[in-house]
């Protein structure tokens, strides 16, 4: 393995303790430029896992959370017209970062589950006839909860098309649990991340 991917899931793992394996996945993925959907209960480091990456990588990191009442322009962003001036100016929306954390996207409606599609696929966003590139590198890492689907909008398959993987970060172990529960006695070790790379490299 290369000695910079090594050092990158070892930084990772200093906070994901015991899912090296799905640590590598997503690395995996972010490498080969491909996005990551991540279908597990709440509680078990889906959001801790992105953030963890974004600051490994000194990449900055967007989260959204979907919900029914969710708005297209709330991921992609909108466009704003200065009443004097008369002109527009494109606002950001979550989707304007390295790494976006879609959490729940099941629990959003269609019209705002697709809104992600021209991201994921040509990292960049169309709003009112402009279009405006994301930055590089571009990674969605989404979650869903699988065993509580009442009121959820199950993604179609064009959008799933769009991950590279689907993964399942499971349970710790007992072990891993008791180590997880003294390793947050003091700061949460999101805080204490350090970057160990760049995102362009």
């Amino acid at each position: 393995m290369n000695n910079k991917v090594e050092m990158l899931i070892n930084n990772i793992e200093r906070s994901i303790i015991g899912k090296r394996p799905v640590i590598e996945k997503v690395v995996c993925a972010m490498l080969a430029g491909g996005h990551v959907l991540i279908e597990d209960v709440p509680g078990v480091g889906k959001t801790l896992l992105a953030e963890t990456l974004a600051k490994s990588v000194s990449g900055s990191f967007g989260r959204i959370q979907f919900t029914p009442d969710l708005m297209p322009s709330d991921v992609i962003g909108y466009t704003v017209v200065d009443i004097n001036t008369g002109k527009g100016s494109y606002k950001p929306g979550a989707a304007m970062c390295n790494f976006l954390l879609a959490d729940e996207i099941n629990r959003a409606s269609p019209k705002v589950q697709s809104s992600l599609l021209e991201a994921m696929e040509e990292l960049q966003i169309s709003v009112d006839g402009e279009t405006h590139q994301l930055p590089k590198p571009f990674m969605t890492l989404a979650t869903q909860n699988p065993i509580e689907t009442f009121g959820t909008y199950h993604l179609p398959e064009a959008q799933l098309d769009r991950f590279m993987i689907k993964i399942s970060m499971g349970y710790p172990t007992v072990e891993e649990e008791t180590g997880i529960l003294l390793d947050r006695l003091g700061e949460n070790p999101a805080n204490e991340v350090r970057p160990v790379m760049t995102a362009e490299q």
